[in-house]
């Protein structure tokens, strides 16, 4: 059995692959450091699928969440996260012709394009589709991700064979994301490989795979480089999945999960006599005590919390008022009490110590990723004048090399009689980033970094109600604790601030020849 492709389309294939580095494509499936992707995907579920599923809506949805639950373990290797934004269903009839698999490739774009892509957010969207087609088994466009024309790709979903339907998807999602199909010189450690032109059981991406999907999202896949916003996410609520939702008193899960759970039914309800089901404020399914201790303090900016006796959860974390002097010439922040020194000892060792203001003017006026103060648009942007200050830290004294997990970057500079140590930081990291300037860290005499750049400090006593930052705030009460205890901190009573701050990055690009490229089994 062989592909649908022409000769032409192969040719094309051949001689893109042959453009890239000889020795990347000859090196192993193993160690490669990968940076942390989101694809935001949309599925369309065509109306032969749905009458086959008998008109079942929730039986649609099951098939869609496994499918791309699965898909999610494949891609896991590279560190691409598959986030579901949406599920389209055709329960009347198909709203595009279904002829030849290829047509309905084109013809699904169009309708995709005018119909769905502003209604719902997404870098791809599949149509599962119940139609045989031959040998054929999906056709997607290659590095169409990201350009609204081609960002698309059609699945066969004629059976019940979920794991191989999976596969056929991760395939035809592999080809937007620029994979082409695997030659004899790719490798995966197994006998077949997923983007193979046949399909086999198979769980692992070649050699090839990587090197073409990190060529294709370094220069046409920007969109999947940051996260999603959370409320575009596709959940289903219902009862077993662990998470109480509305309508439920509580969630032990699956029935075998529920059996050994003390304190709650199958129906997500509390069993007679219970009062909760987990919590630190819940214990043997009873709500513990009002006053119990429930989060100690852990620095002198942060206060401790206890139990309010009518709720399984610890209190909202609160801490003393923002702006508060704390430490050596800091001010508490969100419950730290931050300085530069601190911030390299926690990175270089007990001797190291912020680095004098040359190394800071240097490196942070560069504008990349050793020496920044933010990315706007996927582009590092240099620090000017106070911000400085608020970039990446700088340190000095430094006698041991910290042991960073990941791909992190340790660098040093000479400058006049400083070395300056830092560390870099890229997108793609799924670490916190030790090395950017703490909200909160003083930058000048009343001056305090926030979100990289120098802010005002708002003037804090025990008796002075705190002027506003050029920030926006939100006004909070602290949570119900012993008034007995609380009257040792009269700090409390006065409001605490919370910044806030969104941040919205529009990519865009544009995509030149793109190509279809079929899967068969």
């Amino acid at each position: 059995m062989r592909c649908g492709l022409t000769e032409e389309e192969i040719a094309r294939h051949l001689q893109l692959r042959a453009s890239y580095n000889s020795t990347l494509m000859q090196n192993s499936y193993l160690g490669w450091w990968t940076h942390l992707r989101f694809v935001e995907l949309v599925v369309v579920v065509d109306h032969f699928r749905y009458l086959y599923c008998k008109s079942n809506v929730s039986l649609v949805q099951r098939e869609v969440f496994d499918t791309v639950n699965i898909i999610g373990i494949l891609y896991s290797p590279l560190e691409v996260e598959i986030v579901l934004n949406g599920i389209e269903i055709w329960s009347e009839r198909n709203l595009i012709s279904t002829d030849t698999i290829e047509q309905i490739l084109g013809d699904f774009s169009a309708w995709k394009f005018s119909n769905l892509d502003d209604r719902l957010p997404h870098d791809t969207a599949h149509l599962f589709i119940k139609k045989n087609f031959g040998i054929k088994l999906g056709v997607a466009y290659v590095g169409g991700i990201c350009h609204r024309l081609f960002n698309s790709g059609v699945d066969v979903f004629e059976e019940d064979r979920l794991y191989l339907f999976a596969l056929t998807v991760t395939h035809e999602l592999g080809h937007n994301m620029g994979m082409t199909h695997d030659t004899k010189e790719c490798k995966c450690g197994l006998p077949w490989c997923i983007m193979y032109d046949s399909q086999s059981v198979t769980a692992r991406f070649s050699n090839c795979s990587y090197a073409e999907y990190w060529n294709n999202i370094l220069t046409k896949g920007l969109c999947i480089h940051s996260p999603p916003y959370p409320g575009n996410v596709f959940k289903v609520q219902y009862c077993g999945n662990l998470v109480i939702e509305e309508g439920e008193e509580c969630d032990c899960g699956t029935t075998d999960q529920c059996v050994n759970d003390p304190c709650c039914l199958l129906n997500c309800t509390l069993k007679p006599g219970a009062a909760c089901q987990f919590g630190i404020c819940c214990k043997d399914c009873k709500l513990m005590p009002s006053g119990t201790l429930c989060r100690h303090q852990i620095s002198e900016c942060d206060l401790p919390e206890w139990c309010n006796g009518t709720f399984h959860q610890c209190p909202e974390d609160v801490y003393v008022q923002d702006g508060i002097p704390c430490g050596d010439n800091a001010y508490c922040y969100e419950g730290r009490c931050n300085n530069h020194d601190k911030q390299c000892r926690e990175i270089f060792g007990k001797d190291a110590r912020s680095a004098s203001q040359s190394c800071y003017k240097e490196i942070n006026t560069q504008g990349n990723r050793f020496g920044h103060c933010g990315i706007t648009n996927l582009v590092y942007v240099k620090c000017e004048g106070p911000d400085i200050l608020c970039g990446r830290v700088q340190c000095e004294n430094v006698e041991m090399i910290p042991n960073l997990i990941q791909h992190s970057t340790v660098h040093q500079l000479h400058i006049n009689d400083t070395t300056c140590w830092g560390t870099d930081f890229h997108l793609g990291m799924s670490i916190p980033d030790v090395g950017q300037v703490k909200d909160g860290t003083i930058c000048g005499p009343e001056k305090i970094c926030l979100h990289k750049k120098f802010a005002y400090n708002m003037h804090c006593s025990l008796h002075h109600v705190p002027s506003l930052m050029p920030i926006p705030h939100l006004s909070h009460p602290p949570p119900a604790s012993p008034p007995a205890t609380l009257s040792l901190f009269p700090i409390v009573k006065s409001l605490l601030w919370f910044a806030s701050l969104s941040v919205f990055i529009l990519f865009y690009f544009s995509l030149s020849s793109p190509m279809f490229i079929c899967f068969v089994s």
